[in-house]
């Protein structure tokens, strides 16, 4: 199991790579910092109130988050979280996050980094979806220097996994299971 912690980022393993890459663009003039987008939704049978529930009890994550499996702190702006990852890949991530935004029952975002270097923004927004459902979007946006350098490729299947496991326990406790 490989553990990877953002108190060893690519910038402090690879700081020569990071600084030749921020180096060429600035010489080239290239504007354009590199980024990567994943988007994953999936539609639940329950309404936002009672998703936006079980997602904002990050407290018991470990009981049904497969990817997400510690996630401490409290959920209020600017607060700081302590997060415990794993990846479809196998390798363990500890990252400390900041809560950037919590609106329930719509919005909850966390991110962090340094800007122009490696940072992310990951997002959970819940839509209703007819009379009494919701289409969650979990999503992240990393933008930096550092981004063609990331191991980012688990992320997506990471995210898939987590939502249908939030579906099966918003579903699974509206049935009483």
């Amino acid at each position: 199991m490989k553990r990877i912690s953002n108190r060893s980022t690519l910038a402090a393993r690879s700081p020569g790579a990071v600084l030749a890459l921020s180096g060429l663009m600035f010489l080239t003039g290239c504007a354009t910092i590199p980024e990567k987008n994943i988007h994953t939704e999936i539609a639940i049978d329950a309404p936002p109130e009672r998703v936006w529930a079980i997602l904002a009890d990050n407290a018991s994550y470990a009981e049904w988050n497969p990817y997400h499996v510690r996630v401490a702190g409290e959920l209020s702006e600017g607060s700081t979280l302590d997060l415990t990852i794993h990846k479809p890949n196998g390798a363990v991530i500890e990252i400390s996050p900041r809560v950037m935004r919590n609106d329930p029952p719509r919005e909850l975002t966390w991110g962090g980094g340094i800007r122009g270097i490696f940072f992310g923004r990951h997002r959970f927004v819940l839509f209703p979806d007819g009379e009494s459902g919701t289409r969650l979007v979990h999503s992240e946006r990393f933008s930096g220097v550092a981004i063609p350098f990331a191991e980012l490729d688990a992320i997506e299947e990471g995210y898939r996994g987590m939502n249908a496991a939030l579906k099966a326990r918003v579903e699974g406790a509206a049935h009483g299971s």
